[in-house]
């Protein structure tokens, strides 16, 4: 008995241990939750969906959507009593729930996922409980709402951070500081635009869904290394790595779509736009493709067939795939008529500048071996082309209502 209590607290577990431990609560866990989901939807059938009026007020999502909210307050409810009744201050729920999302970042990097995982977990539900009770108490205050905020974010990044350094040697490590990147940008945004007069709360990754996919993953991930590769010393704990994955992508695209949102709503109205935003993308990329290709054809038969230099082929190629690209943009993709010669001196701004910039991000991603130079390639050339050059060709070169362009139409005094 002394032995397996020294085992089970050093970590120093048999593989069936390892699927136990992890197993045990899974196991009462999945039968008390199916069990509630059961009685939950006879609930339904006969007196409707029992609606949380708090749940109503959060923003939507497409993983976890309202049903699935609704129900879980209602099979929580047990607990949710037993807390109100305990008398504890909702302040000291929110204190609890920080230490245990804190444990669970010491314990995955010490390379526990199971305990990890069901702490953080814990910490999850708690976080969920003490607002409640404030509210119910009528106790809640701006005091207890910042510190229940600044806890989560303490919460999160522990438990990220106790991933990263799990993952350190691994190519893991990049979507462990992906996913702690987006979590902290998600209420960061959401906090900002409250604080300028706008909502926006909904995404695909909230806090609720960041909790149930590295929780979960995290915690049943022993079963399967202890199932497959139960004799490696320092696992890779796949079924945490894709909940990782998983939230790191989706935690950035929900913080994007969310900036997007906020910029949006706080930027001043133009005019609206002769063109969708998706036609102004796909006929802007179009150009771009078919100015890619005259360039390449150009030097192809410049260098195989007029017996020109390389290097002087080129530069001819460039200038006339520019003068087509430009020539498309004008009269296809934005219907511009602004006057050509300060069109194009912008525009030769423009594409100088995003020359530059993408051989720059490449020289710095090249710094990086372990990163095949193709990606960073193709990374760098996304990014340059959606922050860069797609906004200034239609807000800076092809835009006859800015007021660069409005001064070219007007008649200069005598």
């Amino acid at each position: 008995m002394h032995d397996n209590v020294l085992a089970l607290l050093s970590g120093d577990l048999s593989p069936s241990a390892r699927i136990w431990t992890a197993l045990a609560p899974a196991l009462f866990a999945v039968a008390y939750f199916l069990g509630g989901l059961l009685l939950f939807c006879i609930r339904c059938a006969i007196k409707g969906i029992p609606r949380d009026a708090e749940t109503l007020t959060r923003g939507k999502s497409m993983l976890v959507g309202f049903f699935l909210r609704h129900y879980f307050f209602w099979v929580i409810q047990p607990l949710w009593r037993l807390l109100l009744r305990s008398g504890l201050p909702a302040n000291a729920l929110s204190m609890l729930s920080g230490l245990l999302g804190v444990s669970s970042g010491v314990a995955v990097a010490a390379g526990r996922f199971a305990l990890g995982g069901w702490l953080f977990l814990m910490a999850g539900v708690l976080d969920v409980m003490d607002g409640r009770v404030a509210r119910t108490r009528k106790e809640a205050n701006p005091a207890g709402a910042a510190l229940d905020s600044v806890l989560d974010r303490y919460v999160d990044s522990a438990m990220l951070m106790g991933l990263a350094w799990y993952y350190r040697d691994t190519w893991v490590l990049l979507p462990a500081l992906g996913a702690l990147l987006g979590s902290s940008l998600v209420p960061y945004v959401r906090a900002k635009g409250e604080g300028l007069g706008v909502s926006v709360r909904d995404g695909a990754m909230q806090r609720l869904e960041r909790v149930l996919f590295l929780g979960v993953g995290t915690a049943l991930s022993p079963i399967l290394e202890a199932l497959f590769w139960p004799t490696e010393k320092h696992p890779m704990h796949w079924l945490a790595v894709v909940g990782l994955v998983f939230v790191a992508v989706l935690s950035n695209v929900t913080a994007v779509s969310r900036f997007r949102t906020l910029v949006k709503a706080l930027a001043p109205k133009r005019p609206v736009q002769p063109r969708s935003g998706v036609a102004l993308f796909g006929f802007n990329a179009a150009a771009g493709a078919i100015a890619t290709a005259v360039d390449f054809a150009a030097v192809l038969a410049m260098v195989e067939w007029a017996g020109l230099s390389p290097v002087l082929a080129t530069v001819v190629g460039c200038v006339l795939g520019g003068v087509v690209n430009y020539s498309i943009n004008r009269v296809i993709t934005f219907r511009s008529h602004g006057a050509v010669a300060p069109q194009l001196a912008r525009y030769t701004l423009v594409s100088g500048s995003s020359a530059l910039l993408n051989a720059g991000g490449v020289a710095l991603l090249t710094l990086h071996p372990q990163l095949a130079y193709t990606l960073g390639w193709w990374l760098v050339r996304g990014v340059i082309y959606f922050a860069w050059n797609l906004p200034l060709q239609r807000d800076y070169v092809f835009n006859d209502t800015s007021p660069d362009a409005l001064l070219e139409q007007e008649p200069h005094a005598a």
